[in-house]
């Protein structure tokens, strides 16, 4: 992993009426680590993200990609850095089939300005295609994406963030409203894509089965506080982790279904 961190925050603080939603934050993340951001509801996830990627702008605090100060530039700005994003509810284009979804995202990142309807069908194509069969989608190119199914639709969210080539991908709830077996599915497929790309990763999850089995790292927020941050066996053993956040059962639950799995 390179020396210099892929993504740094530094102190970064915001509050809404005197409420403190994120206080003083500071963590980095490397070129392909997988690193999980967690908490209760409330706890200053989302506000913490918005900041990352231009949402929402900070009241204090730093946030540098790849060394370059971010803060205070629009969304599209850092995405141009190379900063993805998918959402916890999917926002895709419902009447275009999957490969237009994709060759829009395409189009976008390689600045070109065309009437859609005419252009876009012979825009792309092959690079559009084989961003599918990376996100094992292949087979779904000509479909309507308003005729997917909730995990594909999440499969083709990854692909359209993968079309600015990121070098940071930024997942919140990921796998929000999927079915057991799909999160296992599409958080393998990350993982896999991040390794082999060299692509930092930070994602938020309710699902402590995917934080576990996936995270190289943990993040834990409450009450816009950064609470502890270490390997997932470190922060399963961290005694404020359990009192505020996790649980006995639901630590137990997660270490043992890891242990037992083949």
């Amino acid at each position: 992993m390179s020396t210099q961190p892929l993504l740094s925050v530094e102190g970064l603080s915001k509050s809404y009426g005197g409420v403190h939603a994120v206080r003083s934050v500071s963590f980095s993340l490397q070129a392909g680590e997988i690193l999980a951001l967690i908490g209760p509801n409330g706890a200053g996830k989302s506000t913490c993200f918005n900041m990352l990627n231009g949402q929402t702008a900070p009241d204090a605090g730093r946030v540098h990609v790849l060394g370059r100060d971010t803060t205070g530039l629009k969304p599209r700005e850092v995405w141009r850095l190379g900063v993805g994003r998918t959402f916890q509810i999917t926002a895709t284009f419902p009447t275009m089939t999957v490969r237009e979804n994709i060759q829009v995202a395409l189009s976008s990142h390689g600045h070109r300005l065309f009437n859609l309807t005419a252009s876009l069908p012979r825009y792309a194509q092959d690079e559009a295609d084989r961003l599918l069969e990376l996100v094992g989608m292949g087979g779904f190119a000509a479909r309507a994406s308003g005729e997917l199914a909730y995990g594909d639709l999440k499969r083709l969210e990854l692909a359209v963030a993968l079309a600015n080539q990121p070098k940071l991908l930024l997942m919140d709830e990921p796998t929000a409203g999927m079915a057991p077996r799909e999160r296992v599915e599409l958080m393998r497929l990350t993982a896999q894509i991040a390794k082999e790309k060299s692509i930092g990763v930070l994602f938020t999850e309710h699902d402590m089965d995917v934080v576990f089995e996936h995270a190289d790292r943990i993040l834990v927020l409450n009450r816009g506080s950064l609470i502890a941050e270490g390997s997932p066996e470190e922060v399963r053993r961290n005694a404020e982790v359990r009192a505020i956040y996790l649980g006995e059962g639901l630590l137990y639950d997660a270490r043992h279904r890891e242990e037992s799995a083949p």
